[in-house]
């Protein structure tokens, strides 16, 4: 049977960590870090992921600047707040939620975020930089499953790779971290001819579809290591739910040898990695090392 990379119980160890920096970074500069996450609207999904974080801004010390904007804002409107985040010395981190609703245009949002705020790591300027292996603020997810595969001490050098998902939010990201490790890379997605076969050949999978049991025991060489970005929310027979990934778990954990778990894998990482990118621009801002 596999074994789990439990990405709930990194987080909590980064997180205590960066509790006892945040509170020496406060005695010695006057404040804490600050993260700004904006929410438009009521999405459910989004307002539970925007939970998480403040709470975890809660837990580690850093300042939440948080703000819930009506789903009928205009593009002027949340535009000027990002700017008067940009200009607000007390922020240190801003964060769009996404998705948003369908008359803004997210990426145009992105683009008007400050490159050294962009706690998502996802400002044309840090793509680059990570394109070009150049320090930058990085995206959290793909970033906390390099963290995870790091504390695990599972080797990428030299390794086959294939990341399933081609999304600027994971996909590409991920395959350019990976790629900087020095692991043989395919990308592939949901339109891939034969996707098994080329899964089937890899070391390392990490897919990131939202595509319900998409990776079966058949897609999987034995000894795999195999991350789960995907999460998607089914009902049950009985009218309950469950969150369930783009892995069938249960028919994968006896072939590979590390497996991630859906939920309690990569979206606490997640998390983790929002409030790491925070601490590190505040460290940036004051020049002090990180």
């Amino acid at each position: 049977m596999a074994t789990l990379l439990d990405g709930k119980a990194l987080a909590r160890q980064l997180q205590a960590d960066m509790t006892t920096r945040v509170a020496d970074l406060r005695a010695q500069h006057g404040r804490p870090p600050g993260l700004a996450v904006l929410m438009v609207g009521d999405h459910p999904a989004s307002a539970a992921y925007v939970r998480n974080k403040e709470r975890a801004c809660d837990r580690v010390g850093i300042a939440s600047f948080g703000k819930h904007l009506p789903a009928q804002i205009s593009q002027a409107e949340l535009t000027a707040i990002i700017h008067a985040c940009n200009q607000d010395e007390r922020i240190d981190g801003i964060l769009v939620q996404l998705p948003l609703p369908a008359h803004l245009n997210a990426v145009a949002l992105l683009h008007e975020i400050a490159p050294d705020k962009d706690a998502d790591g996802l400002h044309p300027l840090n793509l680059g930089r990570l394109l070009r292996e150049e320090p930058g603020l990085r995206s959290c997810t793909p970033a906390g499953v390099m963290r995870l595969l790091a504390a695990y001490d599972i080797a990428l050098k030299g390794r086959q790779a294939v990341v399933i998902g081609r999304s600027i939010l994971v996909g590409k990201p991920m395959a350019m971290m990976l790629l900087a490790a020095d692991a043989t890379v395919t990308v592939a997605h949901l339109y891939t001819r034969d996707l098994a076969i080329l899964t089937r050949q890899a070391d390392l999978i990490v897919t990131a579809t939202g595509c319900p049991n998409l990776l079966g025991a058949d897609a999987v060489q034995s000894g795999a290591t195999v991350v789960d970005v995907g999460i998607t929310r089914v009902e049950n027979a009985d009218g309950t739910s469950r969150l369930v990934g783009d892995v069938d778990f249960a028919a994968v954990e006896p072939v590979a040898d590390w497996i991630t778990p859906v939920p309690g894998g990569i979206g606490p990482m997640t998390v983790a990695m929002l409030l790491q990118n925070t601490l590190t621009s505040f460290c940036q801002r004051l020049g002090i090392k990180d």
